[in-house]
């Protein structure tokens, strides 16, 4: 077993060797310009349990590096440290990542000032800063992230006005700057979903406070004026207090009409999930859209069987198009009510909600109600590994070396992001081709979190009832049923013994005298042992 796992190794380090690292990110003097910012960060950062411990000012690819994700061209495109109880500052050098997309800080206790470089992020999706103790006022060069979507600042001690320059930014989805010291009046910003309670200073049409609001001075007489009103006093109290009647009436029911149109745009711009208690300090479903049935079954033509995409052991998947012109892959769980259906449900909604990378597939949206659960993925157009390997579609170019090294390497970039940077950490358990994407790029996309289980830290391995494909499945997971890391290696191994031979690792070959398991093919060739550990 340790030798099929050694050759699987070292398979995989000489295809994953060939790769390069970027130069446009080397100074002449061969310097990456990202590990000098990525430092600087660490070195203003407290670090108490050591996950920055491989950041190594000595490296020239920071791709490798834990917390940290890289495009295929090999640039820094994340950051996510969420919940790593950080503390200390954020360095100004972060405003050098210039290909960042994703900055994920949550849930530490980071403080200072929010770096005001920030804002020469221009390909910056998301930050989320929420739950530190970041200080001082919000910068105003964050309204020129025009590419910002979601902007999370909540619980923290901001000050200061929150900058007009947020309005000028067109395609934000959420702002949450709730629970701050903020102040004044709120600049009109365009985002779907906008929140700031908690800040008891601020004042404007989302907060507690109306920035006009005062009271008239009462009209006051001189004494020798009473006289002269005396006669006309009670006709005019009864005018005065039916006035006041009719107006306060009026008053109480455009209120009324105001807060029933408020909580009907409030019902439809929140997102509701029912999850357990123990989920819901644990699943942010803040960045997914919640679809109607009806939609979803106008977009799959009634679930029409001539839309299937695949087959999986919880539901089936559909091919979509929106309303609004999207396409979208409609995973429809099946056995729902039962157990494992709704656990599953919410298991994956938490699971890829959590997992946010490159190379690994990304929840769009979701569905739920009495009697249905459903999924919504973005449409890989150029369908899965296994597909292109095998099936010879006309029209479609076939993999050459170069896409099936770059599949490898993405394959290994999602699933060490998997395993080294979710926290808790998650296994796959079913890594194939068949469960790996190609996107419109041909970047590899691992899929299918169905058979996904999560794993704290503190294990090393869990035990459930097994689950897989058969040739993918480890012998030791197997046998006693613990899944690890390395069950998810073993399977990598195999993926790339697909994408060197194009076949399926069960019933391999071509002549019928030849089915059997890919595996046992490549122990039993004529060629050494020690060749291939060399040749590595």
């Amino acid at each position: 077993m340790e030798i099929k796992n050694l050759m699987l190794f070292r398979l995989g380090l000489l295809i994953l060797a060939l790769n390069g690292v970027s130069s446009a990110t080397l100074s002449p003097t061969g310097i990456n310009y990202e590990v000098v910012a990525l430092m600087a960060i660490k070195s203003n950062l407290h670090d108490p349990y050591n996950v920055l411990e491989n950041w190594d000012s000595n490296s020239v690819d920071p791709c490798s590096w834990r917390m940290v994700t890289c495009t295929a061209d090999g640039y820094v495109s994340a950051l996510g440290l969420p919940s790593q109880s950080l503390s200390g500052s954020l360095s100004t050098s972060i405003g050098n990542l210039s290909y960042l997309q994703s900055v994920l800080l949550q849930n530490n206790a980071i403080s200072g000032s929010i770096p005001a470089t920030i804002g020469k992020l221009e390909k910056l999706v998301t930050l989320d800063l929420s739950n530190n103790t970041f200080s001082g006022e919000i910068p105003a060069s964050l309204g020129d992230l025009k590419n910002l979507n979601y902007l999370r600042l909540n619980n923290n001690s901001l000050t200061g006005a929150c900058p007009d320059s947020l309005s000028k930014i067109g395609g934000l989805t959420l702002v949450d700057l709730s629970y701050n010291n903020l102040s004044g009046s709120l600049p009109k910003i365009s985002a779907r979903t906008f929140k700031v309670v908690g800040n008891p200073l601020i004042c404007g049409p989302k907060a507690s406070n109306n920035c006009s609001a005062f009271f008239p001075e009462p009209l006051s007489l001189p004494p020798d004026g009473l006289k002269a009103q005396s006669d006309s006093g009670s006709k005019g109290h009864h005018v005065a207090v039916a006035f006041g009647a009719s107006f306060g009436a009026a008053f109480f029911i455009i209120l009324f009409l105001g807060l029933l149109v408020w909580w009907r745009y409030r019902r439809n711009q929140q997102i509701f999930f029912d999850v357990n208690e123990q989920y819901v300090l644990e699943v942010c479903l803040g960045h997914l859209k919640r679809y109607t049935f009806k939609e979803l079954r106008a977009a799959t033509d009634h679930f029409n069987s001539k839309n299937i995409l695949g087959r999986g052991g919880f539901g089936i998947v559909y091919k979509g198009l929106l309303s609004d012109g999207t396409l979208v892959a409609v995973k429809r769980l099946k056995d729902y009510n039962i157990a494992g259906g709704e656990i599953q449900f919410q298991t994956e909604v938490e699971t890829i909600s959590l997992a946010v990378h490159r190379n690994l597939l990304r929840l769009s949206g979701f569905c739920t109600t009495e009697n249905e659960r459903l999924l919504v993925y973005p449409y890989m157009p150029n369908g899965s590994v296994a597909s292109r390997l095998r099936d010879n579609i006309h029209g479609r170019p076939a993999l050459d070396w170069t896409m099936r090294k770059r599949i490898a390497l993405g394959t290994a970039r999602g699933l060490v992001y998997l395993h080294e940077q979710c926290d808790p950490k998650i296994i796959h358990r079913d890594v194939k081709a068949a469960n790996i994407l190609l996107d419109e790029d041909f970047e590899a996309v691992v899929g299918d979190f169905g058979l996904a289980k999560l794993l704290d830290h503190r294990d090393s391995h869990v035990t459930t009832a097994v689950r897989g494909t058969v040739g993918h499945i480890a012998p030791e997971y197997l046998s006693t049923g613990q899944s690890s890391e390395k069950t998810d290696v073993f399977g990598f191994g195999i993926l790339l013994l697909e994408l060197i031979t194009g076949q399926k690792a069960l019933d391999f070959g071509r002549a019928a005298n030849q089915k059997g398991v890919m595996l046992d093919w490549v122990l039993s060739l004529s060629l050494p042992l020690y060749v291939l550990a060399e040749c590595c």
